[in-house]
């Protein structure tokens, strides 16, 4: 995926949920900055990540050891246009899944405030997100980024283990 064929796909995606639809105007824009993947871009730049689904009703999250929060694998670009790839690698890193299906689609497209740490301020993560179905649930293995690795059902994910808006929204698209 070039970074025309991702300005096209962020421009034909569209959503029912009114936040998302600012979200890809703010990512249009970013997108015309020439170091918006990047993440020496301070003030924010573009990742990606995914929800990864086993097909059962589950979904996969990580205890981010940075953040201490309960959220889907994920990463920064590192100047990598292929935001799809960019999540690939993530996922396999993050979890240690190698098979999977891959949506080539975006699924969901969400600006989040990063907190500063340590020597870099806090800033913005511009995330477009990938849906992935685990074909081989049982080969996860969390890496140094996490504290712990889980599949939750779709349906215990807001009430135990985050409430932040955009896993919610991902939560309910994947209930539909």
């Amino acid at each position: 995926m070039s970074k025309s064929s991702l300005i096209r796909s962020i421009q034909n995606y569209t959503s029912t949920f009114e936040n998302e639809e600012l979200n890809k105007s703010e990512l249009l824009g970013l997108l015309e900055d020439e170091d918006c993947f990047l993440r020496s871009r301070l003030a924010g730049h573009l990742t990606a990540s995914c929800w990864v689904l086993d097909g059962s009703g589950k979904v996969l999250l990580m205890h981010h050891k940075k953040l201490d929060k309960w959220l889907q694998p994920g990463g920064h670009a590192d100047g990598d246009e292929d935001l799809l790839n960019v999540a690939k690698k993530e996922l396999n890193e993050e979890t240690g899944l190698v098979h999977f299906k891959a949506n080539n689609e975006i699924f969901d497209l969400d600006i989040h405030t990063i907190p500063q740490k340590k020597d870099i301020p806090e800033h913005l993560h511009y995330d477009v997100r990938f849906l992935f179905i685990s074909t081989n649930p049982e080969e996860i293995q969390k890496n140094h980024e996490s504290i712990d690795l889980r599949w939750i059902k779709l349906e215990e994910v807001e009430d135990f283990y985050n409430r932040e808006e955009s896993i919610t929204r991902m939560v309910q698209k994947s209930l539909e």
